[in-house]
């Protein structure tokens, strides 16, 4: 249980340490506006200073693809246009119920705006319980519970490019949108051997080309975005040397890097700063290391201002490089901010399709007990700590 009144004693430090931070960051900000004016005046000199540095960056800044003082206004939805979205939860497998296995559900929806049609909202559950779906993952130690999650990025991507398809051939001409919650650079893949990424990013990659055949733009949304890439790109301004290298000038300095100091600064705050409600930054491309393995798709984002944040957008190159488009999917996904109140409406329905609460474990555990009691497998039983964990003492 925990004791509010011992806690209590412990938030006015907290708030002193708030109100510090507060300041310093008020300072940061002043510093990177200082740089951000900088870059945009001498972009080509730190564009070629990035490059000059090749692997002897300490950290992976992006790479701006048009003039950093860009801000576009994003013109208004059309009247008539359709929104895609996927979302997935999972239950972990437990070596305490009755059978190993895992569920993936797959929530999705399918609006439409100004043509009348009624929207469609379901979900997809999926059990995996054969050998190579449990134990497949093992021979590059890789545990179950983390692949399971790996699956569930691919299940979106995949079930999100059937949808897609399934409604382009009853409307090949309709403005349309396809959205996913959180980052499509799969850090979680950067460890893995090749065999496992690509098990996992080829069908992903499959469904992304879907997507560009049928003309439907991918964007995934960021909010609350913790990304410093464009921050990365600043720190260049701040190095003392003629050419950046970390690893020679200041691995190991007590005293930290000059360039440390717009840390911990996020692209977000810099970006609140100069993006007016409705306008979209300068386009970026990612440089992080697990971007080596995407080929063709390779991955740009831009920053947002939505009205109630700064969101993160992220799409695949072939979007960025088709100006009809990047305009689409961002007039629609904004469009969908602001009917959901500051979150994309579809991103938040795809979610309550595919969210698994307490009680559906619990009954998806139950459901697999009576179905093993009418095959004949009733020997089959959760290990007693369940069991006891599922009674009530009280």
């Amino acid at each position: 249980m925990l004791d509010f009144n011992k806690l209590a004693g412990q938030l006015p430090a907290l708030s002193r340490y708030l109100a510090q931070e507060a300041l310093a960051n008020r300072q940061r900000i002043q510093v990177a506006q200082e740089l951000f004016r900088h870059a945009i005046a001498q972009q080509p000199d730190w564009r070629a200073r990035m490059e000059a540095a090749g692997t002897g960056l300490g950290f992976a800044p992006a790479v701006p693809l048009e003039p950093l003082a860009t801000r576009v206004t994003i013109p208004p939805a059309p009247p008539v246009h359709t929104v895609l979205a996927t979302d997935g939860s999972q239950i972990a497998p437990s070596h305490h119920e009755a059978v190993y296995c895992y569920l993936i559900n797959i929530g999705y929806v399918l609006l439409h705006y100004g043509s009348g049609r009624l929207p469609r909202l379901d979900s997809i559950p999926e059990v995996f319980y054969q050998a190579q779906d449990l134990y497949q993952c093992r021979q590059w130690g890789i545990r179950t519970e983390e692949w399971l999650g790996h699956r569930r990025t691919q299940l979106e991507a995949t079930i999100l490019a059937e949808l897609a398809t399934d409604w382009r051939t009853q409307e090949p001409l309709e403005p349309a949108v396809a959205l996913v919650d959180g980052s499509l650079t799969y850090w979680f893949l950067e460890g893995l051997p090749d065999a496992a990424r690509t098990l996992i990013l080829q069908p992903i990659f499959e469904a992304w080309q879907v997507c560009q055949r049928l003309h439907i733009p991918i964007m995934s949304y960021l909010s609350a975005g913790r990304s410093l890439e464009v921050m990365h790109f600043l720190r260049l301004g701040l190095c003392p040397y003629p050419a950046p290298d970390c690893q020679t000038h200041c691995n190991g300095n007590p005293e930290g890097a000059p360039c440390d100091k717009l840390k911990p600064l996020r692209d977000t705050t810099l970006m609140q700063t100069w993006l007016e409600p409705g306008q979209r930054s300068a386009l970026w491309r990612s440089t992080s290391r697990i971007l080596e393995h995407y080929g063709e798709q390779q991955i740009v984002f831009c920053y947002v201002n939505v009205g109630t944040e700064i969101a993160r957008v992220e799409f695949p190159v072939w979007v960025a490089q088709d100006s009809e488009l990047l305009h689409q999917g961002l007039s629609l996904l904004l469009a969908q901010v602001r009917k959901g109140y500051g979150y994309p409406v579809a991103l938040a329905e795809a979610h309550h399709q595919a969210v698994v609460r307490a009680g559906d474990r619990a009954r998806f555990f139950l459901l697999i007990e009576e179905e093993l009691q009418r095959s004949g497998l009733g020997q089959l039983l959760p290990s007693a700590k369940e069991s006891r964990k599922r009674e009530s003492l009280a």
